[in-house]
């Protein structure tokens, strides 16, 4: 008795509710603890791809910290939702699909990764990050591309040349050249 899974939890992972009641033994009075079992049962998957076995044939699952991650990968929870598309007019949806296999999935960029459009948008911002920490102590390249942004014309010249294919660093080396060599 005393290597049981109730006592190895206590010692382990002490239980955050406690229930107690009072026994009178004789003149004494013992205080006796009742264990904290929950049984749930529910469906946890969202919307299955496939579908889920009848009730009678589901069983029990322990899950604790240490196995929570395992547990969702088997059940795979999934949602799938149509939500107004913000990002171009607001009247269409936007047919989005959220599947979940551990914890970490609810994270706001893992659910940003999982939507084509906005995992682009995130990609987008973490190269302006980049670029920010490049820009930082940077003179020369910070005074270049406020220029670049500031004059419309340069911008059009700089997209055009990036669509090309061409870097837009050596056509201005190339123009600039021949007024150094005169």
């Amino acid at each position: 008795m005393s290597n049981s899974l109730q006592k190895w939890v206590g010692r382990n992972r002490p239980p955050r509710v406690q229930i107690s009641y009072d026994v009178e033994v004789g003149d004494a009075i013992e205080k006796r603890e009742l264990p904290m079992v929950v049984g749930l049962l529910a469906d946890l998957s969202g919307h299955p791809a496939e579908p889920l076995p009848k009730l009678k044939e589901r069983r029990f699952v322990e899950i604790d910290r240490d196995n929570f991650d395992e547990i969702m990968g088997k059940i795979a929870p999934r949602l799938e939702l149509s939500v107004p598309d913000t990002m171009k007019d607001g009247q269409s949806n936007l047919k989005v699909e959220l599947n979940f296999e551990k914890f970490s999935d609810f994270h706001p960029e893992s659910l940003v990764g999982q939507i084509p459009r906005l995992a682009k948008l995130l990609e987008a911002r973490q190269q302006l990050r980049d670029l920010l920490g490049k820009l930082d102590g940077n003179d020369e390249l910070d005074s270049l591309l406020e220029r670049i942004v500031r004059d419309a014309d340069e911008l059009k010249k700089v997209r055009s040349e990036a669509d090309a294919g061409q870097p837009a660093a050596a056509d201005e080396q190339a123009a600039e050249t021949p007024a150094d060599a005169s």
